[in-house]
């Protein structure tokens, strides 16, 4: 009786607990084709007045574009540093190398206002100036965690006796890092590079307190919300990056997948 009542309700609770967290996101599009600027049912009628209004924003497109370059470049150092902590962490074994692998992590659990905090003192106390480039710095610590976790993953289902053949055969380390190594984990890398570039380009907390006079993205949308002429135009802007960023996560699953796919080919594993 209690396996039939579990069975009965934990679906309905999952699917209580899926609208709890996402229906209010439906609200954002809804309202973004909504002929009136005030938010409110019954809606005034239907638009699109509002997402034809975003090209004539000079500010916002700027901060689109500074948003841009800091997840560009914050993308790829964290990449770069991910790749080579994942493959040191997968292949070596050195003291503490668990303990290591839990400190690289901890960006991930520590409150980002303190972190935002600590890194504001030190590069004033540097004497930097703050700026895109001090916003970049910061989301290359946040983004690191996700690339150590994603090219770990790759990592560890990459066959080191492909790279020892390829030694073997007169190759250099760096020779078969490039050949082989490489272009077996680039689903993994590429992965890594969309997942990095979503988090940079939605996080708000580093950019709000390390911004100077160029706001990325996120900071401008919150400087304009406390405009209600500005509301509707926001929440256009908003439904057009909510599908930006559902399109890279899917992307980067797909490559995630890849990865395993040809991992498990690698290894003679059946795929399904």
């Amino acid at each position: 009786m209690m396996r039939r009542l579990a069975s009965g309700v934990l679906p309905i609770y999952a699917l209580l607990y899926l609208a709890f967290l996402y229906l209010p996101i439906l609200f954002l599009p809804l309202f973004s084709f909504n002929d009136s600027k005030i938010l409110a049912f019954p809606m005034s009628g239907f638009t699109t007045k509002w997402y034809a209004a975003l090209g004539h924003e000079t500010q916002l497109l700027n901060a689109l574009g500074n948003s841009i370059i800091v997840g560009l470049f914050s993308t790829v150092f964290a990449t770069a540093i991910g790749s080579l902590t994942a493959r040191a962490i997968t292949r070596y074994r050195f003291p503490l190398r668990r303990s290591s692998q839990a400190l690289q992590m901890a960006p991930l659990v520590m409150p980002e206002v303190i972190v935002a905090v600590s890194l504001l003192i030190m590069f004033l106390s540097l004497g930097l100036s703050l700026s895109l480039f001090t916003v970049a710095l910061a989301h290359v610590l946040v983004t690191i965690p996700y690339s150590i976790s994603i090219m770990t993953s790759a990592f560890e289902q990459f066959d080191d006796s492909l790279e020892e053949a390829a030694i073997d055969l007169g190759e250099g380390e760096w020779g078969a890092l490039r050949r082989v190594t490489l272009p077996v984990v680039a689903p993994g890398i590429v992965s890594s590079l969309l997942v990095g570039f979503t988090v940079s380009f939605d996080e708000f907390i580093m950019a709000f307190f390390l911004t100077g006079t160029e706001p990325t993205l996120p900071v401008y949308i919150w400087s304009q919300v406390r405009f209600p002429a500005k509301l509707p135009i926001v929440l256009a802007l908003g439904t057009l990056l909510i599908l930006a960023s559902l399109a890279l996560l899917l992307a980067a699953e797909y490559f995630r997948r890849r990865s395993l796919r040809l991992s498990a080919v690698q290894e003679g594993v059946p795929i399904a």
